[in-house]
């Protein structure tokens, strides 16, 4: 008998390991191609009045994560993945051919929204996967099937959309991701959640990858609609998928976290704090929540004079420094106590959100005074130029 994969390298976490590897590598090497096909064929995000890049990028990074996450992931044979993993793919594979046709053509958002409803329903309704308990948060616990069903759909709908907002400046959307998938990817590799665990982390795997080229000014590449949809798909899947293991396993107490739905929130803090801040602002100031400003958080930090990677490590550690904050603080707090924290915490961006608004305008002042007094100061020297060379003459 010819020797397997498997047999070849028996441990889990080393495969998982590979597995990893392999997606970064895979986003290494194929990224700089997908990078030269695009400019042959012209395949490029045109700067407009609101983009926070200038000169014309490619947009079909998320072709390379998809690529990396799917072979990364097929390697290897766990024995745990059950039907949720086929549905996961499934789901993946809709959002990813959606992603790229958004990405050629400007879809509608009814029709986006359309596509993202059905993908959501069939790992929602196809694998059971739904959160079907929020731990007594506001004293609620069990939620029936039906309410359920809809509320994790909704979340899925929502989280989809809040990565696809975020992507608004070079590292955000794959940082953040990146970070979540390893956060949860860590939790199932350590409670022997095998398949899980690889697909969280091949997910961060790709994304390092990424962030190689979407850092850069001389390759640079957009992971586009195509990866901001994958994204934000597989992420819901792990977080949902973390909460109702927790739920499952909730009196082992070295496997649960009955915290769950706090922790899941808290990993994914900038993109839900995000939309829920520029929706709302949007409404109350009488415009459509779905029309494109320059209010999100990222565009505030960039145009207060941060670079993009500066910006972007500010909502890095804003992630890691928050979750590990909640971490530690579940055991001393009820997850009501907790849930006010989190009110707490979004008060905070809001207010910070309007002070740096406030300072982007002021910075905008200032630049306007600089200019025209520059302009004031330049007319006087050349009419004294003309005088002098007249007396000359």
């Amino acid at each position: 008998m010819f020797p397997t994969f498997e047999s070849l390298i028996p441990d889990k976490q080393i495969q998982i390991l590979i597995s990893a590897i392999i997606a970064m590598i895979i986003n290494l090497r194929s990224i700089p191609v997908i990078i030269n096909i695009s400019g042959l064929r012209g395949l490029m995000d045109n700067p407009v009045k609101r983009s926070s890049h200038k000169t014309p990028t490619p947009t079909f990074g998320g072709v390379a994560i998809f690529a990396g996450v799917l072979i990364g992931y097929m390697i290897w044979n766990f024995g745990d993945e059950g039907i949720l993993i086929h549905k996961v793919f499934a789901g993946t594979v809709i959002l990813f051919f959606l992603g790229i046709k958004d990405d050629l053509y400007a879809l509608s958002p009814t029709k986006k929204m359309i596509v993202q409803v059905l993908a959501s329903a069939i790992v929602v309704i196809g694998s059971d996967l739904r959160i079907s308990d929020l731990f007594g948060i506001f004293g609620l616990g069990h939620i029936p099937y039906i309410l359920s069903i809809l509320l994790t759909i909704f979340v899925f709908v929502a989280m989809i959309n809040a990565f696809n907002l975020i992507d608004g400046i070079d590292g955000l959307a794959g940082g953040i991701a990146m970070i979540a998938s390893s956060g949860f990817g860590l939790w199932f590799l350590v409670n022997h959640h095998y398949s899980l665990a690889c697909l969280a982390l091949c997910l961060a795997g790709s994304l390092v990858g990424f962030l190689r080229f979407n850092f850069s000014q001389s390759s640079k590449i957009f992971m586009g609609d195509t990866g901001s949809l994958i994204i934000g798909y597989i992420i819901t899947v792990l977080a949902v998928r973390f909460i109702h293991l927790n739920v499952m396993h909730a009196w082992e107490a070295d496997l649960s976290f009955v915290s769950a739905p706090i922790i899941a929130v808290v990993i994914l803090i900038i993109p839900i704090f995000d939309t829920i801040r520029v929706f709302s602002i949007r409404i109350l100031r009488g415009k459509s929540p779905f029309k494109a400003d320059r209010l999100h958080m990222h565009h505030l930090l960039i145009d207060n004079n941060l670079s993009h990677m500066q910006a972007s490590f500010v909502l890095y550690f804003t992630t890691i420094f928050f979750t590990v904050t909640t971490y530690l603080a579940r055991s001393y707090f009820t997850n009501t106590e907790l849930c006010f924290f989190i009110v707490i915490l979004l008060a905070c961006y809001f207010i910070a959100g309007h002070f740096l608004e406030v300072r982007r305008l002021q910075l905008k002042k200032e630049e306007l005074t600089t200019t025209d007094k520059t302009s004031a100061n330049k007319t006087p020297k050349k009419e004294q130029l003309k005088l002098s060379e007249v007396s000359t003459n």
